[in-house]
């Protein structure tokens, strides 16, 4: 996969920046935040999947064959497919649900994409998206898998691996993660980084973050079994989603040590205090920061310290999955 993703216009490793005053902040050794704010020219990680799962798919095609990509998005994983659509000469189909902004669905559009706004929830758009891809010209790109659907969705995990590849590569010099922390919308990305780091010792404590208006991955660990929640509004509208993906599930059942829900104002915050230390990051990236806080500090903290084996010398990661310009209206939020 990275060798594919080398071969694209704009590829380069995103920044693993070090960052010595949130290690002093959370009693570590050292913390480190991979910066997706510029990944393939666009303003988020999801590129990486989309790319690997389209080329994919489209290897199995005539390559004279014209198709029209189709997938339902919370802005960055849409845009994303857009992009790729639009290099290859393909058409592009996105469905938004409520609560996407109207910057990030002209990103979309600016592409080329046609895009339908659909009234209603993550899931349902989803719904509408695998409804409108039944056609033989179509290819559904969703990065969320359901029974029946999981082989493009298993490309798209595959091409996150690249992300963590990079991640190894640049800690040759300071040793092996600790703790990594990862945002979880319907959790491939998660699922990615369980796949990545359980493969190989020494492997790291995994902590996913989510919105507390749609823990899914908190809800569905806690009962020990797949949920759907209701969503709420949140300005992490790109982790926003109320249903995990079934290929993802067992990955994180079995390979998450502990999962955090955060608020907005919580990762609000952190938007703020990662822009003074140099790193644009929107919400659903700074929401690594947020977990990582709640998890490590305030009442009950030792406890929590020590089931993730986290001490003084502990090498931290966190993943910043997008940049602030990925989430204009969050921004605007935040200021």
């Amino acid at each position: 996969m990275r060798d594919f993703h080398a071969g694209l216009p704009g590829y380069g490793p995103t920044p693993l920046t070090e960052l010595p005053a949130l290690a002093g902040d959370l009693g570590v050794g050292r913390v480190f935040v991979k910066d997706e704010s510029s990944r393939l020219d666009l303003p988020a990680f999801k590129a990486l999947g989309a790319s690997w799962a389209i080329h994919r798919a489209l290897s199995r095609r005539p390559p004279e064959a014209r198709v029209r990509l189709v997938t339902a998005t919370d802005g960055n994983h849409g845009r994303a497919v857009a992009r790729m659509a639009r290099l290859l000469g393909h058409r592009a189909h996105i469905f938004v649900p409520d609560g996407v902004h109207g910057s990030a669905v002209a990103a979309i559009t600016a592409e080329g994409a046609r895009v339908t706004r659909i009234r209603g929830s993550y899931d349902e758009t989803v719904r509408q998206a695998a409804t409108a891809a039944d056609e033989p010209d179509a290819v559904l790109v969703q990065d969320m898998a359901w029974p029946g659907y999981e082989q493009i969705p298993g490309w798209i995990v595959e091409g996150y691996s690249t992300l963590f590849a990079e991640i190894d590569a640049q800690l040759s010099d300071a040793g092996s993660p600790g703790l990594v922390v990862v945002p979880a919308g319907v959790g491939s990305l998660a699922q990615a980084a369980v796949t990545h780091y359980r493969s190989r010792p020494p492997a790291p404590a995994l902590l996913s973050v989510e919105p507390d208006t749609a823990a899914c991955v908190l809800a569905s660990l806690t009962r020990r079994r797949p949920v759907s929640v209701e969503t709420g509004v949140t300005t992490m509208a790109g982790l926003n989603c109320g249903t995990l993906s079934s290929l993802a599930w067992p990955y994180l059942r079995d390979g998450l040590d502990a999962a955090v829900a955060v608020t907005d104002a919580d990762s609000a915050a952190a938007v703020r205090d990662l822009a003074t230390l140099g790193v644009s990051s929107g919400p659903c990236g700074a929401a690594s920061l947020a977990g990582v806080r709640a998890a490590l500090t305030g009442t009950g903290n030792a406890e929590r310290r020590a089931a993730l084996d986290v001490g003084s010398h502990t090498i931290i990661v966190l993943l910043s999955t997008e940049g602030a310009a990925a989430n204009p209206h969050a921004l605007e939020e935040t200021t």
